[in-house]
């Protein structure tokens, strides 16, 4: 952009905002400073019972706000007054004629769309709170802002008041504002557009917005020489976007990663019976539920210890103060749960870098969402896997029915093994799982992998025997050949669930039968990468 001034002193501001945090202070400040302010309804109410100076925008345009302040702004005094470059001839005799003055600070910000959505406003509401006049008035101050400077949220006021009594805004300071409004425009779109999806059953169409706002900048990503930072999208879904930390340091790119895999996978197991889950590197280390959250804990521990080292653990119920104690015996990177009594909050403390975060409520398994994955040149979107395996889904097609023991254990071996990545082999007894194998490119290899975790515990507890003697098994997809299944054999699994679905379904079942396991598919595929 060429022939624009290098800073500006405003001579007319419009606000016009929906958060009014900071909004008489910096309105005054403005008048104190010799520029005339324009507001817009709710703003000109607050400005002018503060005795801050304002002209209203119909005073301004001749018009009125009409349809319950659908239309006020949308007029060409306003739009010519933001858009217009001022040392362009065309352009100031285009003002002149029309009675156009210049508005050299823009002052919006939305109306709360996202927050709207977020507390579950019906459909009238919702559409009520698609901001119009916002988005187009930032946009065309942010196009210009060789001229005008947009401001979208109260956090820059000081920086605008700053740079006005430092000679005048900036030019690279209007330019990092003008790329913040087009950022908030793109992200408020965003989410107008996936609330459409969700209201037209989910599926995106030939056009896909994604957007958020910034929550965090972190210390790096992935690795050290990556850079990252966490955006918060508006979906109202419990969990770590939502937590409140109450104590520890910073989250990494690979906590809050990390934490949230735990925290989704003990949201999928019942309320009322406390679940532990154990986290390392996105896989589950450890899951178990038991009488108390100490007693699950324990039970998730014993399953890979080693692995355990460092880990994230989830809790579905208040951290309580028994078991807050056992969990800091050993190194833990996070703790996330629902809330936590004042006891247990106490414990933790002792242990300054453990980070605890209390999220409020448990994510819906079931509910509809979106996952994103980048591609060269393009993006992966796909609903969440919101499915749920329950008793009623599950086909018999051994000779032998699973026990009532097994049949719970299986469920329980199902649900975790959709939280690990693929190829997956779960191994549960009693409520526990006892061997995970994951993200194998085989999944014979998954299967004598988690077998061989299993040896390993039982020799770390100074136990003889295998912990997957009398297991069941399960499988996040179906075994191809029987192979997968001949490794369950020998590691002592009793009964196996998978989602079935092969070529070989039938060899697969002759080799079950013939061992006298039980087995049932599910129907459904649970592939995590």
């Amino acid at each position: 952009m060429t022939g624009h001034p290098d800073r500006i002193i405003p001579k007319r501001a419009l606000i016009s905002v929906s958060d009014k945090s900071g909004l008489v202070a910096f309105a005054r400040a403005l008048t104190e400073r010799g520029i005339t302010v324009l507001t817009t309804g709710g703003s000109k109410k607050e400005l002018a019972e503060a005795g801050v100076p304002v002209t209203e925008v119909a005073d301004v345009t001749g018009f009125p706000e009409i349809m319950d302040g659908r239309v006020k702004t949308l007029h060409p005094k306003i739009h010519g007054g933001l858009l217009a470059v001022r040392d362009e001839p065309t352009h100031a005799a285009a003002m002149a004629e029309h009675g156009i003055e210049g508005i050299d600070l823009l002052v919006v910000n939305l109306y709360p769309f996202e927050a709207t959505v977020a507390r579950g406003a019906g459909l009238d509401e919702t559409i009520e709170n698609i901001d119009i006049g916002g988005p187009a008035m930032i946009r065309a101050a942010a196009k210009n802002h060789g001229y005008v400077a947009v401001v979208v949220e109260p956090g820059d006021y000081q920086a605008v008041l700053e740079g006005i009594d430092a000679g005048g805004i900036a030019f690279d300071t209007r330019r990092r504002l003008a790329a913040k409004a087009y950022a908030r425009t793109a992200a408020y779109d965003a989410a107008i557009s996936t609330w459409f999806a969700g209201v037209l059953g989910g599926e995106t169409g030939d056009y896909v917005g994604i957007g958020g706002r910034l929550q965090e900048a972190l210390r790096y990503g992935e690795n050290p020489h990556q850079w990252a930072r966490f955006y918060r999208t508006g979906e109202a879904r419990p969990g770590v976007s939502t937590a409140r930390q109450l104590q520890g340091k910073q989250l990494s790119y690979n906590n809050i990663n990390d934490t949230d895999a735990a925290y989704e996978l003990v949201a999928e197991f019942d309320r009322e019976t406390p679940t532990v889950a154990i986290i390392k590197h996105a896989n589950p280390c450890g899951v178990a539920i038991g009488d108390s959250l100490a007693a699950a804990y324990t039970k998730a521990l014993a399953c890979d210890p080693v692995s355990a080292f460092g880990g994230i653990v989830a809790l579905n119920r208040t951290l309580d103060a028994e078991a807050a104690a056992r969990i800091v015996e050993i190194f833990t990177e996070v703790i996330i749960a629902p809330d936590a009594t004042e006891e247990a909050v106490a414990i933790v403390a002792a242990k300054k870098n453990l980070r605890l975060l209390t999220a409020g409520g448990l994510p819906e398994p079931r509910a509809p969402g979106l996952t994103v994955r980048t591609v060269a040149g393009g993006l992966l979107v796909q609903s969440r896997d919101n499915g749920v395996v329950t008793a009623g889904d599950l086909r018999v097609v051994t000779k032998r029915r699973p026990s009532e023991a097994e049949l719970a254990d299986m469920l329980f071996a199902f649900k975790v093994a959709k939280h690990v990545k693929s190829n997956a082999i779960v191994y549960v007894k009693n409520g526990a799982t006892v061997g995970i194998g994951a993200g194998q490119m085989s999944r014979v290899d998954s299967s004598r992998i988690a077998a061989r975790k299993a040896e390993d515990a039982a020799a770390a507890a100074g136990l003889t025997g295998r912990l997957t003697e009398g297991a069941v098994v399960a499988s996040d997809a179906f075994f191809p050949f029987a192979d997968g299944l001949q490794a369950a054999v020998e590691a002592g699994a009793t009964a196996v669930i998978q989602p079935g679905g092969s070529m070989r379904d039938d060899e697969v079942i002759a080799a079950a039968d013939a061992a006298g396991l039980a087995m049932v598919f599910t129907g459904m595929r649970h592939f995590r990468h």
